[in-house]
């Protein structure tokens, strides 16, 4: 079963990004994206892509180019994550049969995004709009508009955000920083698979 998570390891070093990828995957989140100011993303990016890219979708986040994605695909990934709603960014993704998942904060922003054709809308920086934020702007969303909140959701408020509209989550530091251990995310991957089971029932 997959769940609408999306794993984003900033500051993943492509030595460790098998075995976290393999602990994700086995956690149940098939989700993963690389932040490109990680060090030598790309690196990291291929390894994953090689390694789960049957199975999960692997890709890049805080891409920012049209070249940036250019690059994400040419070492095999399949998603595009960014912070901000670039509409060539967008288009270039979709042109590659990529998914695009920009970030959104205004619904000028959510209907540019949408314009442009993404996959669906990062609501980032989710805790500055609040569930409260989301709740408003939906109901002007067109039908079947995908929203992930990121920042501010997390195990702890899933259930929230979820009633407020949200599909799915981003999910950073509360579940993958630099310096924990295999052991430790893979804990922390498993518990927060659990919180959205049972907030999304």
């Amino acid at each position: 079963m997959s769940r609408p998570i999306i794993a984003i390891l900033r500051g993943l070093h492509p030595t460790e990004a098998a075995d976290v990828g393999q602990a994700l995957v086995d956690a149940g989140i098939d989700q993963i994206e690389v932040p490109l100011n990680s060090p030598e993303p790309l690196k990291s990016i291929g390894i994953l892509a090689e390694k789960f890219g049957d199975t999960a979708l692997i890709g890049a986040g805080t891409v920012l180019t049209a070249d940036q994605v250019d690059a994400v695909a040419e070492v095999g990934g399949k998603l595009i994550v960014s912070p901000n709603c670039d509409t060539d960014v967008i288009q270039r993704t979709v042109a590659l049969n990529m998914q695009s998942w920009p970030g959104v904060y205004t619904p000028t922003e959510a209907f540019a995004a949408l314009k442009a054709g993404a996959t669906g809308l990062k609501l980032f920086p989710g805790v500055m709009a609040g569930p409260t934020g989301l709740a408003a702007m939906r109901p002007v969303l067109p039908e079947g508009a995908k929203v992930y909140a990121v920042g501010g959701a997390g195990p702890d408020n899933f259930d929230v955000w979820i009633n407020a509209g949200a599909d799915g989550f981003g999910i950073g530091s509360a579940l993958f920083k630099p310096g924990f251990s295999v052991a430790e995310i893979s804990e922390r991957a498993r518990g927060i698979v659990a919180a959205y089971n049972e907030a999304a029932g």
